[in-house]
């Protein structure tokens, strides 16, 4: 199994009665709540985290694009990979992703994820996801009717921009460009592996089919809920003929890890329940405009991963144990957590896991702890899980020997530390 280490960014300080006072979290959310000085340590506290994570045994570190919001604080996901791919050597850079219908023209997320692939050294993922109705249609101001068929001509663009050597013209519905020539190229030929993030699209599982790209679920709602739709996904791939490899597909999962169950319920409750209650409360206004979700999907009854929707809102009423029942979080000692991540890779059939170890306001350190047992007693457990299959959807970077060696930054040493409890490091701990 290979485990990335993904931070949505969310805004930690907003109120106690949010949800009772404001309306969304997402496209009109209000502006006064965000302060530029605290959002000066936010950013660095969390690109502290991703390059923590680096170094702790996860196979790469992750993160995407949103747009007006509280929930994840990413309008560029580029700049937050730039820093990345210059200040970490090992890991894949998973750029889940830029949403390629919103850039006029698409050629500069061509230029832009070339220029990440030969920083990195051919690290990067590239992710090219349609988008959130709430960032595309709101936010962005895409016309749902045609949002997929822009992503469509734009995939398109930016794939034959990277593999074709000669200048070329693009006559497109969307886009016409005279002259097609980018620099860079990336150093991963003919493109860096491609993931499709998505909610359950019946067009996306037909897209990953047929250019044999990963399909990357993202959902708050658990593992549990998420079987039927992966079923849906894996039936849909046999019908298509793709031959079943775990590694097509990923999962994204919020995870606790302490030293014991009751530690984890004392150190992370009051951050699982900030991110159900504030980071998910987006307006029905804005999760899924008219035309966003095709008919296909509407049939199939598959709907918007973030807000109300796929089940979500259930977690609001959950105790702290039906949450880990449930499969909306896994939690507990390391070796309750292993246990549980086999149960996701086995329900789901999924060879990659994007785990989310930082959950809405959760602070620096208790993150650090979290992301080092999880690294040090968890990942050594599953590693070897799916080896018999080949990984096809994961960077392949320059030698060793190729690659260049950043100048040493001073910086803050960071280690994880057991987070002020009274049961951190009791032996046993207090299950």
């Amino acid at each position: 199994m290979k485990f990335h280490w993904f931070n949505l960014m969310p805004w930690p300080y907003l109120p106690d009665d949010f949800r009772e006072t404001h309306n969304s979290v997402w496209v009109d959310v209000d502006s006064r709540l965000y302060d530029p000085v605290k959002g000066h340590t936010v950013y660095n506290d969390y690109l502290d985290m991703l390059e923590f994570a680096a170094d702790q045994g996860f196979d790469g570190i992750g993160v995407n694009e949103h747009h007006q919001n509280a929930y994840g604080m990413m309008p560029s996901p580029q700049i937050m990979a730039a820093t990345l791919a210059r200040r970490t050597k090992d890991v894949s850079i998973l750029l889940l992703g830029q949403s390629i219908a919103y850039y006029n023209p698409p050629t500069r997320v061509a230029e832009e994820m070339a220029m990440l692939d030969v920083i990195s050294g051919g690290r990067l993922i590239s992710g090219f996801p349609v988008g959130t109705s709430m960032d595309g249609n709101y936010a962005v101001g895409t016309n749902p009717a045609t949002l997929r068929e822009r992503y469509q001509e734009a995939h398109d663009l930016i794939k034959k921009a990277w593999a074709e050597p000669d200048v070329f013209a693009w006559n497109g519905k969307f886009h016409k460009l005279r002259y097609v020539n980018i620099w860079p190229r990336p150093i991963q030929y003919p493109s860096p592996p491609v993931w499709i993030p998505g909610g359950g699209s019946i067009e996306t599982w037909d897209f990953c089919a047929e250019n044999e790209y990963n399909y990357s679920y993202l959902s708050f709602s658990g593992y549990l809920r998420a079987e039927n739709l992966m079923k849906g996904f894996w039936q849909r791939m046999e019908e298509m003929g793709q031959d079943y490899n775990p590694y097509q597909g990923a999962f994204a999962q919020q995870v606790c890890v302490a030293n014991s169950m009751a530690e984890a319920q004392e150190l992370y409750e009051e951050h699982v329940r900030y991110f159900f209650e504030r980071c998910l409360h987006v307006s029905p206004n804005f999760a899924d405009a008219p035309g966003y979700r095709t008919e296909a999907t509407i049939r199939a009854g598959l709907q918007a991963q973030v807000g109300l929707a796929g089940g979500s809102a259930r977690a609001l009423d959950l105790s702290w144990n039906e949450l880990i029942e449930e499969g909306f979080i896994l939690a507990g000692s390391p070796d309750d957590v292993a246990e549980q991540m086999e149960k996701v890779a086995d329900t789901l059939n999924v060879g990659h896991i994007v785990a989310l170890m930082h959950i809405g306001n959760m602070t620096l350190e208790k993150t650090l702890y979290n992301t080092e047992l999880f690294g040090s007693q968890v990942i050594p457990k599953l590693k070897d899980k799916f080896s018999e299959y080949e990984d096809k959807w994961s960077p392949h970077p320059l030698p060793a020997a190729e690659m260049a060696t950043p100048r040493e930054v001073p910086g803050r040493e960071l280690r994880a530390t057991a987070p002020t409890s009274e049961l951190a490091g009791a032996p046993g701990g207090g299950d």
